[in-house]
C-alpha cells in the first residue's frame, strides 16, 4: 500500500467514525471490531493490498505502542474517582500483583507442558499476554472522573497498574533466555527489577504529579491573567516522568499512571472537591450507558481535566491506527491450533482463575468477580511487551512464534470481548437493579 492509499484508508475511516459517532454506541459491536475487520480486508487475509510485518517494523511498532500506552495510562489515572487509600485500592492492587503472577504462571505452565516450550519462553509469553489493556477496554472502564461504579473502577485501576507490574516478569523471561542479567539465585532481579523499579516508579510518579498540581494551582491563583496550556502540561508530565524513570531503571508505565493519579487527587484537594468520607466506590448504577450525576457548579480549571479530552482523542486515533496494523499483519496461517488454543486457555482458564485467586478474602460480590474475570481485554500493552522483547534480541524463530500467539490472542480478545461487552453489561445492570436497596 502506497502512502496515498494509506491516507485514503485512514482518512475515510476517520470521516466514517466522526459521522457515525451517535450510531456506533447502538451497534452490538465495538469500534475496535470494525477497525480489525477493515485491516483484515485490506491485508493479506483478503485483498492483500497492505501487509504490515511486525518483525521487520518492530522498532517502529515498539515506539508507537509505547506512546499509546502512556497516553492511555495517563487518561486512566486522572479518572480515578476516590482518594488513594489501602481499603479502596486493595482489590486492584491484588489483581495487579497476585493475579498477574498467577496468570503468568498458568500461561507459562501451559506453554511448557502443552507446547513443549522452554520455561523462559513460557514466562515471557505469560508476561506479554497477562496485562489487560487500558486502550481497548473503554467500554468497561471509568467514563469520567465522577464515575464511582465499583466494577468500572476495579477494571480501570487494575489495567492502569498491571502495565507496570508485568515488566518484572518480562525481564525474568528474558533473563532465563540469557538476554538479561538476573544475578545469583535471581537476587539482582528481585532487588532491582521487582523492588527498586516498582518503588522508584511509584515514587517518581507521585512526586511529579503532586508537584505539577501545586505549581499549576499557584500560577492560576497568583496570576489570574496567566493562561496555562493544560494539554501541553499533561503531555510534558508524561514525558518527564517516563524519561526520568527510564534513566534510573524504574518502571515508567507505573510512574506515569501514578503521576496522573497524584495530579488529579492533589488538584481535588486543592479545590476542596475531595469527599473525605470513608466510602467505597458505589456499586449501583442506573445502567450501562448512564453517567453518574455531576454537580451543576462549574469546577475550577485543573490540568488533569483540561488535558483529558485531548488525550482521549489521541487514544481513539491511536487505537484505530494500531488495530488496522494488527489486521494488516494477520495471514491465514496465523490461525494455527496452537495460537487459538492458547488464546482460549487465556480467556477461560488463566484469567478467571487468576482473578478468583487475587480476590480471595475481599468483599467483592460474585457478579463483579465474574465480570472482572471475563473482561481481561488484551491489546496494545501486549503488543508493546512483544516488541520490547524482540528489540532485546530474542531469536527470530521465537519472535515469529510469539508474534503469532500475540496477534491471535489480541484479535480474538477484540472479537470475544467486543461482542460480549454490551449484552453482559446489560445483564449485569439488570441484575443490580433487581437487588433490594441497601
Amino acid at each position: 500500500m502506497v502512502n496515498a492509499q494509506w491516507f485514503l484508508l485512514v482518512g475515510g475511516l476517520l470521516l466514517a467514525r466522526g459521522a457515525t459517532a451517535s450510531l456506533l454506541p447502538r451497534l452490538p459491536v465495538t469500534p475496535a471490531i470494525i477497525y480489525l475487520a477493515v485491516g483484515m480486508l485490506v491485508g493479506p487475509t483478503v485483498l492483500n493490498v497492505f501487509h504490515f510485518n511486525p518483525l521487520k517494523e518492530s522498532a517502529l511498532l515498539e515506539a508507537l505502542t509505547e506512546v499509546v500506552v502512556l497516553i492511555s495510562l495517563f487518561s486512566a489515572g486522572v479518572k480515578m474517582p476516590v482518594p488513594v487509600s489501602l481499603a479502596r485500592w486493595r482489590t486492584p492492587i491484588l489483581l495487579a500483583t497476585t493475579s498477574m503472577a498467577v496468570s503468568v504462571a498458568l500461561v507459562a505452565a501451559f506453554a511448557f507442558y502443552v507446547f513443549d516450550l522452554p520455561l523462559g519462553t513460557g514466562i515471557l509469553l505469560g508476561a506479554i499476554l497477562a496485562p489487560t489493556d487500558p486502550v481497548l477496554a473503554t467500554d468497561v472502564q471509568i467514563r469520567h472522573a465522577g464515575d464511582r461504579d465499583q466494577l468500572r473502577y476495579t477494571l480501570t485501576c487494575k489495567a492502569g497498574m498491571n502495565d507496570g507490574s508485568a515488566f518484572p516478569f518480562v525481564m525474568l523471561g528474558l533473563g532465563l533466555l540469557g538476554l538479561h542479567e538476573l544475578g545469583e539465585f535471581g537476587l539482582q532481579w528481585v532487588l532491582f527489577d521487582v523492588l527498586w523499579a516498582t518503588i522508584a516508579g511509584v515514587a517518581i510518579g507521585v512526586l511529579a504529579g503532586t508537584a505539577l498540581a501545586h505549581v499549576a494551582w499557584k500560577l492560576r491563583h497568583e496570576s489570574p491573567e496567566h493562561k496555562l496550556m493544560d494539554d501541553f502540561l499533561g503531555l510534558g508530565l508524561i514525558g518527564v516522568v517516563y524519561g526520568l524513570s527510564v534513566l534510573v531503571g524504574a518502571w515508567g508505565f507505573l510512574a506515569v499512571f501514578f503521576a496522573a493519579v497524584a495530579l488529579r487527587q492533589t488538584e481535588l484537594k486543592l479545590t476542596g472537591a475531595v469527599d473525605a468520607s470513608p466510602q467505597t466506590p458505589r456499586i449501583a448504577s442506573p445502567g450501562p450507558d448512564a453517567a453518574d450525576p455531576i454537580p451543576d457548579a462549574q469546577p475550577p480549571p485543573t490540568v488533569s481535566a483540561g488535558s483529558l479530552i485531548f488525550k482521549e482523542h489521541l487514544e481513539r486515533l491511536s487505537e484505530m491506527t494500531l488495530i488496522l496494523l494488527i489486521g494488516g499483519a494477520l495471514i491465514l496461517e496465523s490461525w494455527s491450533w496452537r495460537a487459538v488454543a492458547l488464546a482460549l486457555f487465556l480467556f477461560v482458564v488463566a484469567r478467571p482463575v487468576s482473578v478468583l485467586v487475587g480476590m480471595l478474602g475481599t468483599r467483592t460480590s460474585w457478579p463483579i468477580r465474574g465480570m472482572v474475570g471475563w473482561f481481561g481485554v488484551r491489546g496494545i500493552g501486549s503488543l508493546y511487551y512483544l516488541m520490547y522483547a524482540i528489540q532485546h534480541g530474542i531469536a527470530e524463530d521465537l519472535a515469529l512464534e510469539l508474534i503469532q500467539f500475540t496477534l491471535i490472542a489480541v484479535s480474538l480478545s477484540i472479537l470475544a470481548h467486543g461482542t460480549s461487552v454490551k449484552p453482559l453489561m446489560g445483564l449485569f445492570w439488570r441484575h443490580r437493579r433487581s437487588l433490594p436497596a441497601p
